[in-house]
């Protein structure tokens, strides 16, 4: 047998030798080093990171040796390791030893780090460094600098770009196949952006008549999709493009025959559109409000159900801690004392719209292969033909299904320079995309006419950093989800007078009876080498009005409706690129205010952080819909109570003025973690109460402002530190011990239980190895326990109070939990969430549970729930000894509880391993696997500055 599998291997690696001696792409003869680099005023104090490496695409020799033999291509991982250790290192972190887990952030290449030099066309020169293989792009002309964009992107993600371009048009499955997953995630995205492709241009139009700045994007746009497609011409030819076009069917391995379709600028618009979609808009989930109220207020009566509802919904609680704390109050989207228009369903009527129409072969089993264990992880398989390696790569879906789910990430920390050992601002901050390989984001440095930065951008977006730092200035974001998704109950009707009912496909606005506007895709897909999934076929069709898409029907007293979905961005997601090219731009970025002025530019829902060598600056972007005074945008709306100067035509409004957006410049620090942005600012969710995980930042970077002499390190450390924490451990679990203790302690298991609480919490109540590399948490046991103890307890105090519905209501309005492992966010047996995400703790009901266990005890709560038995709580009725029999009863059930029950394993993890649960796993979007890495709730790309000097 060892003799064969010599023979079969050696073969194996003179095919893998053949594919990897196919002609490298032509280029320009090497131009000589780029002798002046743009100004730099950050010297060696800029650092930056994005696992698990730059480069994201493999040919078919790179991923037939990665199937084969465990290879990685050049650069695809070698961030990982440096942003896996920091978990471990960061306690003997100083200013002297970040870049050995950051990448040094400076502009321009040092002569020794040169990998490669080249020119994609005369007018650009890439310079790509052997630290990272990040491209280092110096345009002559405004042009080239942007085509050398597209170009490199190309280069390092082009496969990335393509599938989420088709994600984004809800056309998953011609292109890649009918797996499970793929006909999830072309649902989701294509029901939050049902687009035709004249709106798509109609976009583009409409950008580039927003004077000089708009033609100029335009023209930037146009050549970066230039620089794509130069890339693909060439790639094809010369074999060496991305081998997952071969495990898709879209070319073939010998003879080289088939397209890799070209990319349009619609597509920058779909991608515009798919990045929105995920992180930046807020609001959207009125009709889950209005059933869980509705419940409340069944069980309670009108006016206590309603305090128990406003209570749960922390639209303003007055525990919540806000970015902006200097007294500065911001109001919006508050609910008004006597709100008009709601439009609340009948109890029981409403309905989801129907999306999928006339399903054939394996589309009529929608959930085939959705069960199953889906692994982010290749095993080398026993088959050694290089083209039948890739086979069955994609069966669980060429892109995570939860791919559309939004995604409320990213943190910042600032300190202004009165607080600073040098005087000057120093920032840690970035956007918390998710794991995936390739990453999302891609790094870039761009150097040209007008174009001065360094940083990150999501590919296929990248004509411009859109996060990162320029010459004297660096710049971040975190979701804000503010609220600009309304809901809107219409009327429905019938044109010829038949009965209406709730499948009718007509609806009344502004006294006509209009029919719904069909948007379909007819999307059939059949088996090829990556995917096996069964021929299939299938409509997906969306139903839209004039507010847009149709997300439910119902009926009010009675009557059919439709709700249907209004966001203020809807048709407007190519709007936020002025501000993205006035970040570049080192001509218009000259201060903190320059700064705020640029991100009013940017439509979508983001926080934006902004440091230099003397200040610091803060500013909430997006387009905030000015509503009726008597409208509460938490619940559903009936038609008519439109958006102040609404133009149904162009989905355009009067928008809330700048000065009206929560921002501030030099406060003394700053932090965000998709908490309340300041006073008077209402959360889309409820997950901006009393307990957030903001506070794990806030505490920390408040410590280190009172101390004073706060270096990179310091912060780093702040940041890290909360990484590892667990918000119920450190914010909820020292009152959970208060109530246990509230009485003598007799039962012996009980004691051990709270005993291994306590050590853990005594710890610092941090998720962390025993050291690097054990694969087993410090204080496994009481990791263990608080997992299965938080859905139990939840339900313990609230599910007796409020009722079976009611609190089955509220699970759907905001889950419980937001886990590590994706686990324990529901109730035992239920799945929600994503797995391996690393983000954490950001919806859970951590501050309700807080309220009602501080209640319990008899202490006053702000703004907590309404008195039973003088007390300010739900649990135990209002009694302390039930509400602590109530606690003792579910700790012992947890403790009870299998491992195997609590982490339930996956296609990676062996059920009940804990470690492996939390464990940082890359989703693949192609066919390169990654390690798992240590658990950490921190930014993916994450930048750590201190600019010295300036302009």
């Amino acid at each position: 047998m060892t003799g064969h599998r010599s023979i079969a291997l050696l073969s194996v690696g003179t095919v893998l030798g053949a594919l990897l001696l196919a002609p490298p792409a032509t280029a320009s003869p090497q131009p000589d080093p780029v002798r002046n680099p743009a100004p730099d005023y950050c010297g060696d104090q800029c650092h930056h990171v994005l696992p698990p490496g730059q480069n994201g695409n493999a040919t078919l020799a790179d991923l037939a040796g990665h199937m084969l033999l465990g290879t990685m291509p050049p650069h695809s991982d070698d961030q990982l390791g440096k942003y896996d250790d920091l978990a471990a290192g960061y306690k003997q972190l100083d200013t002297g030893t970040i870049n050995e887990f950051f990448n040094d952030n400076s502009f321009g290449v040092a002569p020794d780090d040169v990998e490669r030099r080249y020119q994609p066309r005369e007018d650009v020169t890439v310079v790509r460094d052997k630290t990272a293989g990040i491209p280092h792009i110096y345009g002559s002309t405004r042009g080239g600098t942007t085509f050398g964009a597209g170009y490199t992107t190309a280069e390092d993600k082009l496969f990335l770009m393509d599938a989420l371009r088709r994600a984004g048009r809800g056309e998953v499955t011609p292109f890649a196949g009918g797996a499970a997953a793929n006909r999830k995630l072309e649902q989701d995205f294509f029901a939050t952006s049902p687009y035709t492709e004249q709106e798509l241009q109609q976009q583009i139009d409409s950008a580039a008549q927003e004077g000089p700045a708009g033609e100029q994007a335009l023209a930037d746009a146009k050549s970066y999709v230039d620089g794509i497609n130069d890339y693909i011409a060439q790639a094809h030819h010369d074999r060496t493009f991305p081998g997952e076009y071969v495990a898709t069917g879209h070319v073939d391995a010998i003879t080289n025959e088939g397209e890799i379709e070209p990319f349009k600028l619609t597509d920058l618009v779909v991608l515009a559109s798919l990045v929105g979609a995920q992180f930046g808009g807020g609001g959207g989930n009125e009709v889950q409000h209005a059933v869980a109220r509705m419940e409340l207020q069944e069980k309670f009566g009108p006016e206590r159900g309603e305090q128990v509802w406003r209570t749960f919904r922390a639209e303003n609680d007055p525990e919540a801690i806000s970015t902006v704390h200097n007294g500065q109050k911001f109001p919006y989207a508050t609910t008004p004392d006597d709100p008009r228009g709601e439009a609340l369903p009948d109890p029981g009527s409403v309905t989801p719209q129907q999306q999928v129409f006339d399903p054939t072969g394996s589309a009529n089993d929608p959930d085939s292969g959705a069960d199953k264990p889906k692994s982010r992880q290749h095993p080398l398989p026993s088959d050694l033909d290089p083209v039948e390696s890739l086979r069955g790569i994609f069966d669980d879906g060429v892109v995570p299904a939860d791919l559309a789910e939004p995604r409320g990430m990213s943190n910042a920390l600032a300190v202004s320079g009165a607080h600073t050992e040098s005087g000057n601002p120093v920032a840690v901050f970035g956007p918390q995309t998710g794991y995936f390989a390739p990453q999302l984001l891609t790094l870039q440095e761009l150097q040209g006419p007008g174009i001065s930065s360094k940083g990150a951008s999501f590919a296929g977006l990248s004509f411009y950093t859109l996060l990162g730092r320029g010459q004297d200035y660096s710049w971040s974001a975190t979701t804000a989800a503010q609220d600009m998704i309304d809901t809107y109950a219409v009327e429905l009707c019938e044109p010829d007078g038949r009965p209406v009912t709730k499948d009718s496909g007509h609806y009344l606005f502004r006294g006509e009876c209009l029919p719904m506007e069909r948007v379909e895709r007819r999307n059939s897909w059949e088996p090829n080498l990556g995917d096996d999934t069964s021929e299939g076929s299938y409509r997906l069709v969306s139903l839209r009005t004039r507010y847009g898409p149709v997300t439910h029907r119902a009926t009010i007293d009675g009557k059919p409706v439709a709700y249907t979905t209004a966001r203020s961005t809807f048709k407007h997601e190519v709007d936020s690129i002025i501000g993205f090219q006035k970040f570049n731009d080192p001509n218009v970025i000259t201060s903190p205010q320059a700064f705020q002025r640029a991100a009013q530019d940017v439509n979508y829902t983001f926080n934006w952080f902004y440091a230099d060598a003397a200040h610091t600056a803060y500013f909430n972007s997006g387009d905030n819909p000015h509503r009726p005074s008597d409208v509460d945008s938490n619940m559903p709306v009936r038609s008519g109570f439109d958006w102040r100067g609404w133009n149904p035509d162009t989905n355009t409004a009067d928008y809330t003025p700048p000065e009206q957006h929560p921002q501030v410049v030099d406060q003394d620090y700053l932090i965000s973690w998709n908490n309340k942005q300041a006073p008077g600012t209402a959360g889309a969710l409820p997950n901006m109460g009393a307990v957030q995980r903001g506070d794990l930042l806030d505490s920390r970077v408040r410590d280190l402002v009172e101390r004073g002499d706060v270096d990179r390190a310091d912060l780093t450390k702040a940041m890290e530190d909360a990484a590892l924490t667990d918000l119920k451990a450190e914010r909820v679990l020292p009152d959970l011990l208060r109530v246990l203790e509230s009485a003598p302690v007799n039962d012996p298991g009980t004691a051990r239980r709270i005993e291994s609480l306590r050590a853990w919490l005594a710890d610092g109540g941090k998720r962390t190895e025993t050291e690097p590399g054990s694969h087993e948490y410090e204080h496994a046991e009481a990791i263990k326990l608080m997992d299965a103890w938080w859905p139990l307890l939840t339900r313990g105090i609230f599910e007796p109070a409020v009722g079976p519905d009611a609190f089955r209501a509220l699970t759907e309005a905001e889950q419980i939990n937001e886990s590590p492992s994706g686990w324990q966010n529901a109730q035992p047996g239920e799945h929600v969430g994503q797995e391996h995400q690393g983000s954490a703790f950001l919806d859970g009901w951590y501050g309700q549970v807080s309220k009602n266990i501080r209640g319990a005890l008899g202490e006053p709560v702000p703004g907590g729930f309404p008195e039973v038995n003088g007390k300010q709580t739900l649990c135990g009725g209002g009694d302390l000894g039930e509400c602590r029999q109530t606690l003792l009863d579910t700790l012992a059930a947890a403790d009870a509880e299998p491992p195997e029950q609590t982490y339930p394993g996956d296609g990676d993890c062996e059920p009940g391993d804990q470690w492996c649960a939390d464990s940082l796993i890359h989703n693949k979007i192609g066919g390169i696997a990654q390690d798992k890495a240590t658990w950490q709730n921190r930014p993916t790309y994450q930048q750590v500055v201190e600019f010295p000097a300036h302009r």
